[in-house]
């Protein structure tokens, strides 16, 4: 399982940072071929359920996760969330950490380990860099716009 990580400073007080990146179906908007189909109830908590169909066609997939950690920042303290991949492609973890950063800024940490499952694993070193760089960018659309 390839592992990447990233981070970002903006200038976005940490609830903020962290409503642009915890508003799930907000990551269609980032993420090219991709619905995302919250299914539980709002709000978003530990159990929270949602799945992200990429591709078009026969050739879609569901990446189906879990929120399994949910603390939100609060009182100028960060926040984590770890999401769950528990779908029959993908499967794996991913972390969004948002703390307080430099001059009023809010620090995002990005870690993530993917597995997909009908990826052989000499992929592994192709997928990381890839996976890396196309979650990146998303974060940085979804830290862009309101």
């Amino acid at each position: 399982m390839p592992f990447f990580s990233f981070e970002r400073t903006v200038p976005l007080p940490l609830e903020e940072t962290w409503r642009r990146l915890t508003e799930w179906p907000r990551h269609a908007d980032a993420v090219p071929l991709t619905r995302i189909r919250v299914l539980t109830p709002a709000p978003t908590r530990e159990g929270t359920r949602f799945v992200a169909r990429s591709g078009v066609g026969p050739l879609a997939f569901d990446d189906v996760m879990e929120v399994t950690v949910w603390h939100p920042p609060a009182d100028g303290e960060g926040g984590l969330c770890r999401l769950e991949k528990r779908g029959r492609v993908v499967l794996g973890w991913a972390e969004i950490e948002v703390r307080p950063g430099p001059g009023g800024r809010s620090r995002v940490v990005w870690r993530e380990e993917l597995w997909v499952r009908l990826l052989p694993r000499a992929f592994d070193g192709v997928l990381g860099p890839v996976s890396r760089r196309m979650f990146g960018r998303a974060a940085n659309r979804l830290l862009r716009q309101p």
